[in-house]
């Protein structure tokens, strides 16, 4: 393309949305204060509950170095708690999970917990707004990502071409790679995007079938611009993701016209108007604009549009197909049932594969797998059949699960996996042959779910050794949601050598006799160490070198089990935290932003509707497609 060309692009599209649309962007959640509760007697809070924290908690939680970062000696009165609900939720969540205070520590009782409890539900009732006030958030204006883009420019030319593969990483935020508030534009990323777009349509129009298509029909009676505005309008629908104005095409049909006379044929001229189209930020951005000015602006709902921009995103990572694109036209893509159909055929289309590549692949962290490094003298029988067999496994696995929306308890455990005969053999499991994946139902005490497979016990093993603390803290992480705090930058790391001897087990022990270190691991190590039957790479042992593995353990809230099928058990029961996790991972991903204290109650009504509809996958998505977050958006702050 002639420099000339690209800078009329540039000029006449705009490369970037412009600086003040982009600044005028709050970030996800900053600008959003809670609701300040109203003032109420000191009286309940000072008799009743400030007593109860100084009894069980402020030992730990106080001081001039609390733990967690955690002081609430320092809330002197009821005013000052409900000033930041985040405490309270927090609070709330450790209570529920009985992992407050520490086994070790005195427990309060049983009427003392209702107290402590049924106060926490009250106040943060009150400090939700009622539901048609409710903040639903805003999303920063986000740019497709790597996957998004090449997926989108497959569903909108027509041509398998993986043009972002060029294009620098994605940063990542809350765990994933689409989350607006970090997707930034690197400067480099305008080179690639007109490089990108130039291949992509000269390779289009090389296919004679592709070609067609994109130019439409073309009636004689009409003049070639006529006839350009009908192939570009067309194209800049799909390619935008709404109704085009008659100024952008017009703006595109002076590129066709500015191209013929300078001599070149009507066909260049529309290969360079639609070169435009894929460096508009109209493409390259997903831009949902208030529909009225920022001093009017409260809580609305998005369009129709917009909503099936949502939709397609969320759950193929691609751009919305005609069937949602009719439904917008026809406004109808709001109503309830609709939307419910419309979730259930999107979930049975081979597109949806895009959640088991880009949610599953980041939330069970499966994308680094392609990272691990086993020691090949430790362990020979790895290698890179091997590794792409344990992924393998664990997508088939979760496609399987969203296919025939099953039960999402299922994750956790269930009688059934994917294998073909490298895995099979890896496992000890018999009759498996060749190398084609083949359903397989599961016996015995061993697999069951992916806490036991390898994929999952490989991330989160050290190359030389598995690691309970890495096991521990991936279940925290993400099968009950409550995540460990960071380690306190001056604790060292497990030594191997002669200052620590033993099992695995008692060299952590002897690791984490450090105060500083205990509080957390008791929380991860007693989750971890009941899969030390599984080593660094996902095989079955009954030695650890020369000692017995020993995967017997005791939880925070004193639940005992002996090895990792009684430890599946316990956190299958614990059914009410692993909704709430899954919920907020989806949420998160299928909103592109980071969950705020205001999403509390939204994540509660899904999680409590799922657990209505038997925990089914497909009722997880529709609750979230239903909701305020999904649905609505919140204006910008005068």
């Amino acid at each position: 393309m002639a420099l000339a060309q690209r800078l009329s692009l540039i000029l006449l599209l705009g490369m970037l949305p412009s600086a003040s649309l982009a600044a005028d962007e709050p970030k996800a959640g900053k600008d959003q204060k809670p609701k300040e509760a109203p003032k109420e007697a000191k009286e309940p809070y000072s008799r009743e509950i400030q007593p109860l924290f100084a009894k069980y908690c402020v030992q730990c939680h106080g001081g001039s170095k609390p733990k967690a970062h955690l002081a609430l000696d320092s809330y002197k009165n009821e005013e000052s708690i409900l000033k930041n609900p985040e405490v309270l939720d927090k609070i709330q969540e450790k209570i529920r999970a009985r992992e407050m205070p520490p086994k070790d520590k005195p427990q309060p009782n049983r009427e003392e917990l209702k107290l402590l409890s049924t106060w926490l539900d009250a106040k943060l009732a009150k400090l939700s707004q009622p539901s048609d006030q409710r903040d639903p958030g805003r999303v920063t204006i986000r740019r497709l990502n790597r996957v998004e883009y090449n997926n989108t420019i497959r569903d909108l030319v027509g041509i398998d071409f993986h043009g972002a593969d060029d294009f620098p990483s994605d940063d990542v935020g809350y765990g994933f790679d689409n989350i607006g508030d970090v997707l930034s534009m690197a400067p480099i990323l305008m080179e690639k995007y007109l490089d990108a777009a130039e291949r992509i349509i000269a390779k289009a129009f090389q296919a004679p079938e592709i070609r067609q298509r994109i130019l439409v029909q073309q009636s004689k009676e009409q003049t070639k611009v006529e006839n350009a505005r009908q192939i570009l309008e067309r194209f800049a629908f799909r390619a935008y993701r709404r109704p085009v104005k008659p100024d952008e095409v017009d703006r595109l049909v002076g590129l066709v016209t500015q191209a013929e006379s300078q001599g070149d044929s009507f066909d260049k001229g529309i290969q360079l108007a639609l070169q435009a189209v894929l460096v508009s930020p109209h493409f390259l951005f997903r831009i949902e604009l208030d529909p009225r000015p920022r001093d009017e602006q409260a809580i609305h709902s998005i369009n129709d549009f917009e909503l099936a921009s949502r939709l397609s995103y969320f759950m193929w990572s691609s751009m919305p197909d005609e069937a949602l694109f009719d439904l917008a036209r026809q406004n109808k893509l709001h109503e309830e049932k609709v939307l419910e159909d419309q979730v259930r055929r999107m979930l049975k289309d081979p597109k949806a594969h895009a959640l088991v590549e880009n949610f599953a692949g980041q939330w069970l962290e499966l994308r680094s797998l392609k990272n691990a490094s086993p020691d090949p003298e430790l362990f020979p029988n790895f290698d890179e059949d091997l590794r792409s067999a344990m992924q393998r496994e664990s997508e088939l696995f979760f496609e399987a699960l969203v296919r025939e929306d099953r039960s999402i308890l299922d994750f956790v455990d269930a009688d059934f996996t994917f294998l073909n005969e490298r895995l099979a053999r890896h496992y000890g499991i018999p009759g498996v042959k060749g190398d084609q994946f083949q359903r397989v139902h599961l016996t015995g005490d061993q697999r069951g779910g992916i806490l036991t497979q390898a994929s999952i016990l490989t991330v989160t093993s050290n190359p030389t050794r598995t690691s309970p603390v890495k096991r521990g803290k991936w279940i925290l992480d993400n099968i009950l949601g409550t995540p460990p705090p960071p380690p306190p930058p001056d604790v060292p790391v497990l030594k191997e050598g002669k200052e620590l001897t033993g099992t695995l087990r008692q060299r952590m022990e002897q690791h984490r006799a450090n105060p500083s270190c205990a509080v957390c691991h008791q929380r991860m190590d007693p989750l971890g160490f009941g899969f030390e039957n599984f080593d660094a790479v996902g095989a079955w042992r009954t030695l650890d070198g020369k000692f017995p593995v020993d995967p017997a353990g005791v939880l925070p809230d004193g639940k005992s089990f002996k090895g990792p099928k009684e430890l599946k058990a316990i956190l299958k029961g614990k059914e009410e935290q692993f909704r709430r996790c899954l919920t907020e991972k989806l949420l998160t991903y299928a909103l592109g932003r980071g969950l705020e204290f205001y999403d509390k109650a939204s994540i509660e009504g899904i999680s409590r509707k799922l657990a209505e509809k038997n925990n089914r996958f497909s009722a997880l998505v529709i609750e979230i497609v239903k909701s305020d977050p999904f649905q609505k958006r919140r204006g910008k702050r005068g």
